[in-house]
């Protein structure tokens, strides 16, 4: 099996991975309080979801 004959420098094998990038989740707004929350959960202010309080939430 082949091998390679020298070894990667550390700028070509960086140069190779410029484009590994985590992007930040998407957030939206709530439609209750405002606040900014995950897409698709129930918001962790205010514990309403699609304009129901689905959970009692920590209000601080």
């Amino acid at each position: 099996m082949p091998n390679p004959k020298r070894k990667f420098s550390q700028s070509r094998r960086d140069k190779r991975r410029t484009h590994w990038k985590l992007s930040a989740p998407n957030g939206s707004k709530c439609s209750h309080c405002g606040e900014l929350k995950l897409s698709h959960r129930v918001c962790p202010h205010c514990g309403y979801y699609n304009d129901r309080q689905v959970s009692q939430a920590a209000m601080s």
